[in-house]
């Protein structure tokens, strides 16, 4: 499957969103937890395809909310391998904001998700068997 490198920049996972008044909370912002709904399920996708293994989340880090995302702007979120332990991965994830007519974009949410990888009973098991 290549390198642990080839790997990390192989599994780097994007998901691009439109934020609708139906994601937004009162201040026609996006709501906060939406937003760590999206960048776990990024980080999980990001997660599987470095391990191709079953993962799950086991813990957050800090989650630096910058600015408000409101409605009628795009979000791409981004999520990159930041390190491995032997049963473990941790991902670092961004969502980038762009406004829909302009060029103006910029990083809005940043923050961490740990996955352990699982066998068939739940069990913790190594996340990489096989690199070259």
């Amino acid at each position: 499957m290549g390198t642990l490198e080839e790997r990390i920049k192989k599994s780097e996972t994007h998901i691009f969103k439109a934020v609708f008044p139906s994601t937004t909370n009162h201040y026609d912002t996006l709501f906060g937890g939406t937003a760590l709904h999206l960048m776990d399920e990024v980080a999980f996708i990001c997660a599987t395809r470095f391990s191709r293994k079953k993962v799950v989340t086991i813990s957050t880090g800090q989650i630096d909310f910058k600015k408000a995302i409101p409605a009628g702007t795009l979000i791409e979120l981004v999520a990159k391998v930041d390190s491995v332990g032997r049963t473990s991965c941790k991902i670092h994830v961004d969502i980038f904001m762009e406004q829909m007519y302009s060029e103006l974009r910029e990083t809005v949410v940043s923050g961490t998700f740990s996955f352990v990888a699982v066998d068939e009973n739940k069990k913790p098991t190594p996340i990489l068997d096989d690199l070259d």
